[in-house]
């Protein structure tokens, strides 16, 4: 299990997945023309307003952005253990990527929405490529699957 380089592939994307719920991936900042000055960050749950870094205020809930933030890592640990079961870690894979790029999706929605609602300027910190990496390593992973997957059919038709 560890020896296959699908398994470091996933390790990360679970230890850089688990990362992504301890920072925040986007910042806002009011424009430079407005009345008052406001600081807002997009953490794990929810964006705040850090203004007074003293007392964050809590102005919106990310709960969609969190269950997706939290799930994603979870079914690549999962995937690691299902090592036998090779097509099946595939299919899961195939989920989690869909599920990184529906991460970007909820993303855009609630920096749409916080920039329509509290008239701030947004700007992405690199925590926000976390997603992108972890899609990646899934796709490398899941090819060294297949490849592991053709190469015992190979070996069976060789018997």
């Amino acid at each position: 299990m560890i020896q296959r380089i699908q398994t470091l592939y996933l390790t990360i994307v679970v230890i850089s997945g688990t990362l992504l719920c301890f920072f925040a991936p986007v910042d806002f900042i009011s424009p430079e023309n407005a009345e008052n000055y406001r600081e807002l960050s997009m953490t794990f749950t929810g964006v705040y307003d850090i203004t007074n870094r003293a007392m964050p205020v809590r102005l919106m809930n990310t709960v969609s952005l969190s269950i997706i933030s939290v799930v994603i890592p979870l079914i690549a640990l999962v995937n690691i253990f299902l090592f036998k079961r090779r097509i099946l870690q595939a299919r899961i894979n195939v989920v989690n990527v869909v599920l990184c790029l529906g991460w970007y999706a909820i993303y855009a929605v609630y920096i749409w929405f916080a920039k329509e609602n509290f008239f701030v300027e947004w700007y992405m910190t690199p925590w926000a490529a976390i997603p992108l990496v972890n899609l990646v390593l899934t796709l490398m992973a899941t090819r060294a699957i297949l490849k592991d997957e053709a190469l015992v059919r190979a070996a069976d038709r060789l018997r």
